[in-house]
This record gives C-alpha cells, sequence and structure tokens, in this order.
C-alpha cells in the first residue's frame, strides 16, 4: 500500500510540473496581458506594473519564480485586485462551489443508482424505456438550458424559489437540479448497462439455480460488481462539481470558484487562472487515487500492484 502511494504521489508530481508549464505557455500565447484592456494604461504605468510583478524578466525566470511559489503553497497575488491573493479567492470560493456540489453528488447518486437499477431490472418494459428516454434528454441537453427552464418556470412564472443565491436552503433546489442533469442521467445509463452485463454472468444464473430472490440477488450478488464503472467516474465527478460549475455559478450568481475562474480568463488575470487551473487539477487527481483505493474495497480481485 505504501508502495503503491508513493508512485502514485510521484506521477502525480510528475503530471503536476506539465500542467503547469502548459498552462503557463498557453497564457502567455495570449496576445495582451493583465494589463491590457478597453482602458489602455500610458506607457509609463503599464511598465511600472510589469516590474512590479516581474512581467518584464524573461518567461523561464518567471516560470521558475512561479514554480517555487507553488511548492511553497502561494499562487501569487491578484493582477486585477490589488491587495488579494489567489489564495484567498480559492479559501473564498472553494467552500461555498463544494458545499453546492457535495449536495449534488448526493442528489445524482439517490436519483441516479435506482433509476439505473430499475431500468434494469424492467428491462424492455415500459420502466426501463421511461428511464432512458429522461436520461438521453438529460444527457443531450446542456445545463445552461435547464438553468434557464427551471429559473422560467419556478421562479418566474411560478415565484417558488429564488433566481440568485444560496441564503436559504430554497436557493440550492435550482442549482443543484441544474448542475446534476446530465450527471444524473449518464450515472442512470452506466448503472443500467453495467447491471445488465453483471446479471448475465455465470455466477448469477448459479444463484438463481439455488432459489436465492431476485431482490438477493441484485443486493448481495450483482450490484457490487455492477458498481465498479460508477465508481470509475464518480471521481471525476466529484472533482468536477465540487471545485465549481462555470455556467450555473454564473447563472444564480453563486460566487463560487467557477466564478472566479470566468472573470479571471475574461481580465487576463494570469495568476488567477494559473492557481484554479492547478487546484482543480489537483483535486482531480487525489480523487482519482481515491477511486483506485475503493476498487480493491469493493472488488478483492484487484490488487495494488
Amino acid at each position: 500500500m505504501a508502495r503503491y502511494f508513493m508512485k502514485r504521489v510521484g506521477m502525480m508530481a510528475v503530471a503536476m510540473f506539465f500542467i503547469i508549464l502548459l498552462t503557463f505557455v498557453i497564457m502567455h500565447a495570449v496576445p495582451g496581458g493583465p494589463f491590457t484592456g478597453e482602458k489602455k494604461l500610458s506607457a509609463e504605468i503599464e511598465a511600472a506594473m510589469n516590474e512590479k510583478y516581474h512581467l518584464n524578466e524573461a518567461l523561464p525566470l518567471q516560470f521558475v519564480d512561479y514554480l517555487k511559489g507553488v511548492v511553497r503553497g502561494d499562487f501569487g497575488p491578484s493582477y486585477k485586485y490589488p491587495g488579494k491573493t489567489v489564495n484567498e479567492f480559492i479559501a473564498d470560493g472553494f467552500p461555498v462551489s463544494a458545499k453546492l456540489g457535495g449536495i449534488t453528488i448526493v442528489f445524482v447518486l439517490l436519483a441516479a443508482l435506482p433509476m439505473g437499477i430499475c431500468a434494469a431490472v424492467k428491462n424492455g418494459k415500459w420502466q426501463d424505456m421511461l428511464v432512458m428516454g429522461l436520461a438521453t434528454v438529460g444527457v443531450t441537453i446542456p445545463s445552461f438550458v435547464i438553468a434557464s427552464l427551471l429559473i422560467y418556470f419556478f421562479a418566474l412564472k411560478l415565484s417558488l424559489l429564488p433566481t440568485y443565491g444560496i441564503d436559504s436552503w430554497k436557493g440550492y433546489i435550482l442549482p443543484v437540479i441544474a448542475l446534476g442533469g446530465y450527471d444524473i442521467s449518464y450515472v442512470a445509463r452506466l448503472m443500467r448497462s453495467s447491471l445488465l452485463e453483471v446479471m448475465g454472468q455465470d455466477y448469477i444464473r448459479t444463484a438463481r439455480a439455488k432459489g436465492l430472490t431476485e431482490l438477493a440477488i441484485i443486493t448481495k450478488h450483482a450490484l457490487r460488481n455492477a458498481l465498479i464503472p460508477v465508481i470509475t467516474v464518480l471521481g471525476p465527478m466529484i472533482a468536477n462539481l465540487m471545485t465549481g460549475s462555470f455556467v450555473v455559478e454564473k447563472i444564480f450568481a453563486i460566487p463560487g470558484l467557477g466564478v472566479h475562474f470566468v472573470n479571471s480568463v475574461s481580465q487576463r488575470d494570469y495568476t488567477t487562472i494559473m492557481g484554479v487551473t492547478i487546484f482543480y487539477a489537483t483535486f482531480l487527481m487525489v480523487m482519482t487515487m481515491v477511486v483506485d483505493v475503493f476498487y480493491c474495497l469493493i472488488d478483492p480481485r484487484i490488487k495494488y500492484d
């Protein structure tokens, strides 16, 4: 276990280095800079700002300096918001996005798993067709369309739920549905196909021959192996949901991490873009490693080697 953990950490460090390098190169390859915008600064002020943040140095030196800061856990100051650091943006935005994403994950699992199991058990019947029809609609409709429809019907027409903010529990309902619509559909379809494949295995037929009920066969034998593909996608899904949705947070005016990323891109705030990207990549790799560990807990045949 320790050797496996150290190996994965080493692979994550190498991957993170190339992610930082690639993001850094792309940011500086884009025309313009953090101090170029609609209101153009004078050449003297722009030169002074570049000197203050060491943007007048050669790119390799800038990269080395930034890398030293990342190793210390310092993502640097924001170029667009004087007195604010990228670490403060992440500290302020991530808890908001994480809470919204955590609620969405629970909602997705509670809705998608029963839907997929029901569709597999009732394969070819009207229940299966209904679930797959809903799942197809959920996969094809983008989250911003779902969000717009929810706001129109439940906020504007019926006046039941707020259109922005998460000051109360009602504020979470529409963002959670909009954020989890695609994932519910995808996980339900994946659960159905995985369970159908497992139900066709020889050991399931043996269990039926022994006289076990369908409920016992599904819960004690089939479900555990059918969950492995679901757990595979669960790691990236958790990382995506808990680090903020750019679109949903913007539509519902939620001050999460996604909003900071959108604003930093539009304003060419290099350090904020880099910091949020590194934070997301690290979170994604950690969740992927956690998923790999859960493989072994669910299926003892899977070894760390």
